[in-house]
């Protein structure tokens, strides 16, 4: 009985010939450390939106103080607080871009650049052959490639 070639993965989620699977694995693990690193920036960008949400509500606190009567407090606020650098010379957008030009974007490159030159390109053949492992053959949940339209 021939296999349907539609129940195993595309060219871009098999291995180049050749390779090994040690090779398979290192690559599994520096794609791995790079999600992480994507989720760490993720929190990098939660934390400029969530500082800088707070700074303009202080706008709000403000006013509120002194509508309530309380210049002196609210003159402390505004004066120490609102527009506050979050590390000395930093606002959040500078950190941001500070960590994608120093860290990130590097990480990025250098992830691509060990694919393309040992892989031909072919990103997550780890998970791509953790799956094939994992499915169930004939299920219809459990397909090697999404649904073709024809």
């Amino acid at each position: 009985m021939t296999q349907d070639p539609m129940d195993s993965p595309d060219a871009a989620h098999q291995r180049p010939e050749h390779m090994s699977d040690e090779t398979v694995h290192a690559l599994g693990s520096l794609s791995k450390a790079l999600e992480t690193t994507e989720r760490a920036r993720g929190h990098l960008y939660a934390f400029h939106q969530l500082t800088g949400s707070a700074d303009l509500e202080l706008d709000n606190a403000v006013r509120l103080l002194r509508e309530a009567g309380h210049s002196g407090h609210a003159d402390v606020v505004e004066r120490e607080i609102l527009g506050r650098n979050v590390i000395p010379g930093h606002w959040t957008f500078q950190i941001i871009e500070a960590y994608n030009r120093t860290y990130y974007r590097p990480f990025a490159d250098v992830e691509r650049d060990v694919v393309r030159n040992l892989a031909d390109g072919r990103d997550h053949l780890y998970e791509a052959e953790m799956k094939e492992a994992r499915r169930s053959r004939g299920h219809p949940d459990h397909t090697a490639r999404p649904p073709t339209t024809r």
